[in-house]
């Protein structure tokens, strides 16, 4: 602020100010008298004279104290608006009048700062006045601005951890490797959403809690300025999670203040942290990150959330970038946390063996073997052990603790299923015995027919929806995968919630459920009359029942794998009178009783691997059933009245090797069927065009309008119009077997695998294949003569038909045929397989090279992901890239074996001619090369595929330089080959074989791994 009042000389200053002082007097006092003849007048001039001659006479004072004065002002306004603009927390601050406040201290900084500046006495005459209005108003504002200050309370800053109490994994090798993987992916930029997901009970709070914990041991290294927990709950409550992070930054949230205010000053309050981890516990719904006031971690560069759920698909729906799946404790953990809390009583020679019999049927889960185990702690008679043993094993939860804190919890994620079908479609599942693997393709089929599933539906379109039912099941973690393919499991702590819940009295699917135990007998008192559903699975049931048992409402009956049950009582069927699902596989029935026929609503009949069934009954009125299941059966003709079945739409008798004679018009007359397997039964089509008595011609089967599915076995190849080729095109499922001695057994769920054509057996002449081949993704040639002969074929009829692209797998095994165009012979002009992606050649006799074959059929080979070589003793060259010049961008896998000609893997352009890139196969991960002793080289000296993750090498002791180089030494995982092949290698440096040789693995001839081979090496 300028100071009007300096001058050069203090003498001559205060003079000449004294005698302008005296003039100005003088002149008001003239004027005053006057103007004023009244005395009370003279005394207000007298009185106003007199405060101005003060006030001139202390201006410098003045001055100075309103300089002072206006400092602190500022500091105070700077400070409030500081705590205003960077601490949300001071909720108890009336906003609105403290921005009142900032707004006038401001504008009386404007002022106090445009005083003018310069010398004499009449501008300190006229600035007199004025500073002590302005020293007035800012003591004003000072004493208003104090009082907001003193509104202040002093917050602290918010840890950056907060120690959470939980117990240690660290003895847990699996949990241990779990939190391992959230550590690295915290440290990974691409990663900025972590899903945890598991079932209930499984310890997915357990290890993010102990990730908060041992984030908050390394402060030095902390990548992050806040680590916040919170929890979401069952029915997602938006304001209660805000609430939890306002109070870990300390931030006040009003009782008025709605969500989306509190969403505005938590995004603000997060935006200026350097980097956040939130870790968002329990999610059972997407978390709208806007509406909770949370930064998106992709636009707040550093921070991440992880966020555990049952759900999968919750996850999906927050957008993570990864999911971990915490599963349930190994046997050795389990054993471990279930000794922790039931006590040394465990150890006791006579409590132990039930002790570990109770641990495992807690399944792994950790909440049931803590809440378990410390039920029987100190519990040293036997006969509580054996009557806690049998509660879990018959799921009744009458251990203490178990319902309440295990079944409950649980029963949460079948409640949070939103749809009451597929509530009933899950507790289906717990009609199996403990530990099955359960064929997806088969519980489908039990929806369809209790009519859980639409009927409108087509074949394609049931499976479609069944997959996607499990699927939601699955990642609600109610089921998990199964050992193959296409099936699945339930947890058996997770089955037993479901048999409880099932078995109530409350149950809209109230089931009988004795699978597994090893029931010799039934009795009829078991059957209630408000049963829907009953499973005695696999036991050893010898006879049922003879009497009508009072079942009348119940729609399944699943008495599959009794393989003592020779009868099945015809009284006691009729009890079933509302049945739509029986199913008898497994058992040693050799008839049905004629009460079967009046189950009018049964739906589905299962007789699979019946082997002593010969006969059925007549089955005309069963006028509903749509499944028929006798595959495995030692039947010799399908049942009377079959051909009237018209709302039959799956038909299964494969594998009845008795099966010789099919009526005519019998298959034509199932106008619905959509399923039809016929594979491994004695039954041989008639000749197109022929009617023999007990021999349907194929062509039956293309009447059949309605047919997705097909898997049937011929003798020949069936001749195809123009028209009955696009029937071909209309099967969308299929496993045709064409030739002779078939011996292959396939399971229900096997058979979806691929659509595949299967030759075996078969001598080649004029046949065209390519009609077959239109809706094929699977080829496979075992056995066969002339392949030649039909490869010729297959290319002068290509031109007319076209490429077949959706043939995706080529096998060839066992032939004497070279594969190759003789001189002057037909070769195809375009590629005839342009997606095909893998190619396994065995047993080759002649075979010289793949590149022959592939001139042959045109192979451009552009998409082939695995090339598998075995046994083709003439091979010289696996494929030669001279001429074209073209690589194999896609190829990922080569196995060769035992190929003793075989000298190098490609034949590389000349010197004038370029690959399209720098190596033959640049994508290349995996190479498996044995009993190849004549191989000397893998690849070009210095060729780099940069992607090589591993090599294994047996018996080809010509190899003396692995295809490694700086470019992909680091992205090796394995090298696996014999000491003595090892030893003799050469390198490039001695440091890439240092760092290769910590991925070597040592075997024998036989490729049996060398136990402590670290110390030969």
């Amino acid at each position: 602020m300028p100071n009007p009042f300096q001058s050069q000389s203090p003498f001559l200053r205060s003079f000449s100010r004294i005698i302008n002082f005296l003039k100005l007097l003088a002149m008001e006092v003239v004027a005053a008298a006057l103007n004023s003849l009244l005395a009370e007048p003279c005394r207000l001039l007298v009185r106003s004279i007199y405060s101005r001659i003060c006030n001139f006479l202390r201006s410098r004072k003045n001055f100075i104290d309103l300089q002072k004065n206006i400092e602190a002002l500022v500091c105070l306004r700077d400070d409030l608006q500081r705590e205003m603009d960077e601490n949300e927390r001071h909720e108890n601050l009336p906003r609105t009048q403290v921005e009142e406040w900032l707004r006038m201290a401001d504008e009386l900084e404007v002022k106090v700062n445009a005083l003018p500046s310069g010398d004499g006495c009449r501008l300190r005459y006229k600035l007199s006045r004025k500073l002590v209005k302005l020293l007035m108003e800012v003591k004003q504002l000072m004493e208003a601005g104090n009082f907001f200050e003193n509104m202040l309370v002093v917050i602290e800053k918010p840890k950056t951890v907060e120690h959470i109490p939980v117990p240690s994994i660290m003895s847990q090798k699996t949990a241990s490797k779990n939190l391992s993987k959230i550590m690295e992916l915290l440290i990974n930029d691409k990663v900025k959403r972590i899903g945890i997901c598991g079932m209930g009970g499984v310890g997915k709070s357990t290890l993010v809690k102990n990730l908060n914990n041992e984030l908050n041991k390394m402060p030095s290294a902390q990548p992050f300025s806040v680590i916040i927990w919170a929890t979401s709950s069952r029915e997602t409550n938006l304001r209660r999670i805000q609430i939890q992070i306002a109070e870990r930054l300390n931030l006040q949230v009003k009782m008025a203040e709605s969500e989306e205010r509190i969403a505005i000053r938590l995004h603000k309050r997060l935006g200026k942290e350097r980097r956040f981890l939130l870790l968002l516990d329990d999610v059972w719904d997407a978390v709208d990150l806007d509406l909770l006031g949370v930064p998106r971690p992709e636009d707040h560069v550093g921070s991440k959330i992880i966020l555990t759920s049952r759900s999968l698909d919750v996850c999906r729906m927050m957008i993570t970038d990864t999911n971990i799946e915490v599963n349930a404790l190994n046997g050795e953990e389990a054993w471990e946390l279930f000794c922790q809390h039931a006590g040394q009583t465990v150890e006791a020679e006579n409590i132990r063996p039930l002790a570990e019999a109770v641990a495992k049927e807690c399944g792994g889960l950790p909440l049931a073997i803590i809440v378990v185990g410390a039920s029987m702690r100190g519990k040293s008679l036997i006969a509580l052990w054996k009557d806690a043993l049998r509660a879990l094993q018959r799921s009744v939860p009458l251990i203490k603790g178990i319902e309440d804190k295990v079944f409950n919890t649980l029963k949460w994620s079948y409640d949070s299923l939103q749809d009451e079908h597929i509530k009933s479609c899950f507790l289906f599942c717990c009609l199996y015995p403990e530990d099955w693997t359960i064929e997806v393709c088969e519980l489908v089929r039990y929806w369809f027919s209790e009519g859980l599933l639409d009927e409108c539906l087509d074949y394609e379109e049931l499976e479609n929806r069944g997959m996607a039912i499990v699927e939601s099941l699955r990642d609600s973690c109610l089921l998990e995968q199964g050992m193959f393919p296409n099936t699945v499991k339930m947890h058996d702590v997770v089955r037993d919630v479901c048999i409880w819940m099932a078995c109530s009295s409350q149950s809209r699917n109230r089931s009988l459920v004795r699978s597994g135990i090893g029931l010799t007998w039934i009795s009829e008192q078991e059957f209630l009359s408000s049963l829907k559903r009953v499973s005695l699975m696999n036991n050893e049931i010898e006879s049922l029942p003879d009497c009508t048992v009072k079942c009348a409402e119940a729609s399944t009956l699943l008495l599959t794998g009794n393989h003592n049950l020779k009868i099945v009582p015809g009284s006691f069927l009729q009890g079933f009178r509302s049945l739509r699902i029986l199913n008898l596989s497994g058992s040693k029935i050799q008839s049905l009783p004629s009460t079967l026929v009046q189950l009018g609503d049964l739906r589905a009949l299962l007789l699979c691997h019946c082997f002593c069934l010969t006969e059925l009954p007549s089955l005309e009125g069963l006028s509903k059933l749509q499944v028929l299941d006798c595959s495995g059966s030692c039947i010799t003709q399908l049942p009377a009245g079959l051909e009237k079945l018209t709302d039959l739409r799956q038909l299964d008798i494969s594998e009845t090797p008795c099966l010789r004679t099919i009526p005519s018009r019998t298959i034509s007359r199932l106008c619905n069927l959509e399923f039809l397997n016929l594979v491994n039964t004695a039954y041989e089509w008639g000749a197109k065009g022929e009617s023999v008595e007990g021999h349907t011609p194929f062509e039956e089967v293309l009447c059949l309008k309605k047919l997705v599915a097909l898997y049937v076995h011929l003798d020949s190849i069936p001749r195809l119009t123009s028209n009955e080729i696009n029937w071909s095109r209309r099967i969308k499922r299929f496993k045709l077997f064409i030739g002779r001695g078939f011996q292959m057994h396939h399971t229900r769920s096997a058979v979806y695998d691929d659509n595949s054509v299967i030759f075996n057996g078969f001598s080649f002449s004029q046949e065209w294949i390519g009609g077959l081949l239109c809706n094929s993704d699977s080829l496979e040639i075992h056995f066969c003569e002339g392949l030649n002969r039909m490869l010729e074929k297959l290319v002068i009829d290509g031109t007319k038909v076209g490429c077949f692209a959706g043939l995706r797998s080529l096998k060839i095994l066992f032939s004497h045929s070279t594969l190759k165009p003789t001189p002057g012979g037909c070769m195809a002009s375009f590629d005839l397989l342009p997606n095909l992606e893998e190619i396994y050649l065995h047993s080759l006799s002649k075979l010289e090279s793949i590149s022959d074959f592939g001139y042959f059929l045109g192979l451009r080979l552009s998409r082939l992901r695995i090339i598998d070589v075995f046994s083709c003793p003439t091979l010289k060259l696996l494929l030669s890239v001279e001429g074209t010049g073209r690589t194999l961008v896609k190829l990922e896998e080569i196995r060769i074996e035992s190929c003793k000609m075989l000298k190098e893997q490609f034949e590389y352009p000349n010197s004038g001619q370029r690959l399209e890139t720098d190596c033959v196969a640049p994508n290349l991960r995996v190479l498996k090369l044995k009993n190849l002793p004549n191989l000397e080289t893998v690849c070009r000296h210095n060729e780099s595929w940069q992607h090589l993750q591993e090599l294994e090498f047996l018996n080809c002791n010509k190899i003396r330089k692995l295809p490694l180089t700086t470019q992909n030494e680091h992205s090796i995982m394995k090298v696996s080959g014999e000491l003595e092949w090892w030893n003799r290698l050469e390198w490039d440096s001695e440091d890439m074989k240092r760092r290769v040789k910590n991925h070597f693995v040592a075997v024998d001839r036989f490729g049996q791994v060398i136990d402590n081979a670290d110390s030969i090496i």
